[in-house]
């Protein structure tokens, strides 16, 4: 999808043979993985990489190993078109539904959950990471192009360091980090209360001198299309995004009869005029190392890593960060002020940006998954995500997705499974050649067999063998593997 001539992938390789600190089972030297520092990173590489295993924090990109580490991670997406929202999904959006346009505030317990994807991608997990690169800045010039091409022909004749989380600094001084230690699971039922059903009462049947009962369902579909007519306004993602949010919303909010309601009906829902609080959302470019990007047939904001700002009566209250890719919108983390926990801010911002991505696939046919970071089955706290179906998971030896509900029964017999069945398939996607790695060597682009004639001491072909299977012989083939 990148255009001629524009900025490529520049990465450095750091290999995965030491074990760290697990953030889930808190085995001290049990999690294991590869990884690789993203000077920068076209947001196609990056697409490709996270379906074969790999997710970045910050600019730090990694891929656990998955037959050896205490908690395999899996990479897990949704399905955003076809999405269905659980009761747990509804309680929340009624609940945000009810604080803003009433006030009303849940008397019982709060039932806190995980912070979806965003958070224990960014804090839990200890990872390897160079902070300071030995990468001059002489060696990451522009590069030309006719000077590429001139070193690949000469190929033409031949057969313990802690996590960067690069997070933006929140204008509120008041936001922090909530982690998600200690909290339910979404969508298990609160132990806290119990409901008594009183028995009916006897009567003497329906009185014929009055009209007959009319059902709730119907009476609220009735009052709902009356103020789709009145006041048919939306609550703005942003200026830009007002007019569009509108149109989504009246396609969107015709719903057949007798058919659950679609997550639009409850995150677009116009709000009456007296509502007790204002609840908008901004949405901004920010620092990562994937390279901003647009495209005749892509989103109007473009791909990148965004700030999602979530502001209560001018407060901000939460940001979400999101990578927006050529197939999925992506979740990275969230930030939120803990003062809002009883509003369930994790899963109230996974379903906006499920909705988001319906949205965006609108524009950008090939837009239509939402991506939420790594399914844990082995850390039963981190089970939620399989909750938002329909969903998938990502085989761990040949990359193909596999829809989750054949996956649970194998992971409850091992944490570590090939999803894929068909014993005779292979990674299709797997390194071939070699030779044809490029690598960045003096500020020069060119072969791994070009640049393994000029190298100078031990041999490296080990470690770039390993780099070539874990992205794949077409990344492998984009991207510049950095070589001092």
């Amino acid at each position: 999808m990148a255009a001629a001539g524009s900025s490529a992938s520049i990465v450095e390789y750091f290999g995965g043979e030491d074990g760290y600190r697990c953030g889930y089972c808190k085995n001290e030297t049990g999690n294991l993985s590869h990884g690789m520092w993203a000077h920068s990173m076209t947001v196609q590489d990056y697409q490709d990489l996270i379906d074969r295993g790999w997710r970045r924090s910050g600019k730090y990109v990694y891929k656990p190993i998955m037959n050896q580490t205490c908690c395999p991670q899996y990479t897990i997406r949704c399905q955003a078109l076809h999405f269905q929202t659980s009761k747990s999904h509804k309680k929340v959006l009624k609940k945000m539904l009810k604080f803003i346009s009433k006030g009303d505030v849940s008397k019982g317990v709060s039932e806190e959950e995980p912070m979806d994807s965003h958070i224990e991608d960014a804090v839990t997990c200890d990872f390897a990471y160079k902070s300071e690169s030995h990468v001059s800045q002489s060696e990451l010039t522009p590069l030309s192009v006719d000077h590429t091409e001139r070193v690949e022909n000469e190929d033409k004749d031949i057969g313990e360091t802690k996590e960067e989380v690069n997070a933006q600094q929140v204008e509120s001084g008041s936001l922090q980090i909530c982690a998600h230690k200690d909290t339910t699971v979404p969508g298990e039922p609160s132990h806290s209360a119990k409901i008594v059903h009183a028995p009916p009462k006897p009567g003497k049947g329906a009185d014929l001198s009055k009209p007959p009962c009319r059902k709730a369902k119907d009476i609220r579909k009735e009052r709902k299309l009356q103020k789709l007519l009145q006041n048919q306004t939306c609550v703005s993602e942003g200026s830009e995004l007002q007019a569009g949010d509108q149109v989504f919303l009246l396609q969107n909010s015709k719903s057949k009869p007798n058919q659950p309601k679609t997550i639009e009906d409850f995150v677009f829902v116009s709000l009456p005029d007296d509502a007790q609080h204002k609840l908008e959302f901004t949405r901004f470019l920010c620092n990562s190392p994937l390279e901003a990007e647009n495209a005749p047939n892509g989103p109007e904001c473009g791909y990148g890593s965004f700030h999602q700002q979530y502001w209560l009566d001018g407060k901000i209250i939460a940001v979400g960060v999101i990578d927006i890719l050529p197939y999925c919108v992506s979740s990275v983390y969230l930030y939120y002020d803990p003062d809002y926990s009883f509003l369930s801010l994790g899963v109230y911002s996974a379903l906006r940006e499920i909705a988001f991505t319906r949205q965006l696939h609108e524009k950008a046919p090939d837009l239509c998954f939402y991506y939420m970071g790594f399914y844990i089955h082995s850390c039963p706290k981190m089970r939620y995500k399989g909750q938002y179906r329909p969903s998938d998971l990502l085989c761990p030896e040949t990359y193909v997705w596999t829809p989750i509900e054949q996956c649970l029964p194998l992971l409850e017999h091992s944490k570590y499974c090939r999803f894929n069945q068909d014993v005779k398939a292979v990674d299709e996607g797997r390194i071939k050649e070699l030779g044809r790695v490029r690598v960045l060597h003096k500020r020069t682009v060119m072969p791994y067999s070009v640049y393994k004639k000029r190298r100078k001491g031990p041999s490296d072909e080990a470690s770039v063998q390993q780099y070539a299977s874990l992205v794949g012989q077409t990344c492998s083939e984009r991207m510049l593997l950095f070589r001092s």
